[in-house]
């Protein structure tokens, strides 16, 4: 199964979901272990936090956690969301960061990257960017970002290390990385790492706990952690919805 492979499948799964958001469809469940289905991405944010955005971003959430809420963003921040979808997570960044502040959106999806683009006009968010481009390759100039978000997108990545790098670049110094993400407590079967729709539904390329902090490290992060949210048992084994926080070194 190479990277182009799981690349365009993945493109292809997210495409299909937010045209069925914009018909007035939730993104829908993409097969066993996937992150869109319950209790992976059941009941993540507030009905506050939810209220006063467009149906579309919320219905497109196929996230596994809420980073807004975790990474305590404040004002005048700007923030990059790697991988985001129907814009949901963007949009309440914006909110938190302020109008001083701003919150970019990466995505590689042409159709979640219209669904997001609408859902900033209807919600009237003007500190807000999406951006087309790989997370492996973000079109932002180094050290332009204070923190980075993500939800369950990272362990989509067939190259993760290259992912955490270029989180690095565009960090400030002192800037946090603070993503909700799916990791794996034990060994990941064979037969699951080969299932296609199990990594488009993030089982299969998730890392093992010590393996993401190990990564993390070698990006040049320091103060890295692991949180669990949620731990939940599957055919395939243990798998959590969990918090990853790390921060770029002020030197």
């Amino acid at each position: 199964m190479g990277g182009d492979e799981i690349k365009q499948t993945v493109k292809e799964k997210y495409g299909q979901a937010a045209l069925r958001v914009a018909g007035g469809e939730r993104g829908s469940c993409g097969g066993s272990g996937s992150c869109d289905c319950d209790p992976v991405s059941s009941n993540l944010y507030d009905a506050a936090e939810t209220a006063t955005l467009p149906e579309g971003a919320v219905l497109a959430s196929l996230g596994c956690g809420n980073p807004t809420a975790l990474a305590e963003l404040h004002e005048g921040e700007v923030v990059l969301d790697l991988g985001s979808g129907g814009g949901i997570d963007v949009l309440l960044s914006a909110k938190r960061v302020g109008r001083t502040g701003k919150a970019y959106g990466l995505d590689m999806t042409d159709e979640m990257l219209a669904l997001a683009r609408e859902n900033q006009r209807k919600a009237g968010v003007t500190n807000v960017e999406f951006l087309k481009g790989e997370i492996e390759h973000i079109p932002l100039p180094d050290g332009s970002v204070d923190v980075i978000i993500s939800n369950c997108v990272i362990n989509l990545s067939v190259d993760k290390r290259q992912v955490l790098r270029e989180a690095f670049r565009v960090l400030r110094p002192g800037g946090r990385f603070a993503v909700s993400d799916v990791v794996v407590r034990g060994e990941v079967p064979a037969a699951v790492r080969s299932s296609m729709e199990l990594w488009v539904g993030c089982v299969a390329g998730a890392l093992e706990e010590a393996e993401y902090q190990r990564l993390l490290a070698e990006a040049g992060f320091e103060e890295i952690g692991v949180e669990p949210t949620r731990i939940y048992e599957v055919a395939e084994g243990r798998i959590m919805g969990a918090f990853v926080r790390a921060r770029k070194p002020l030197e």
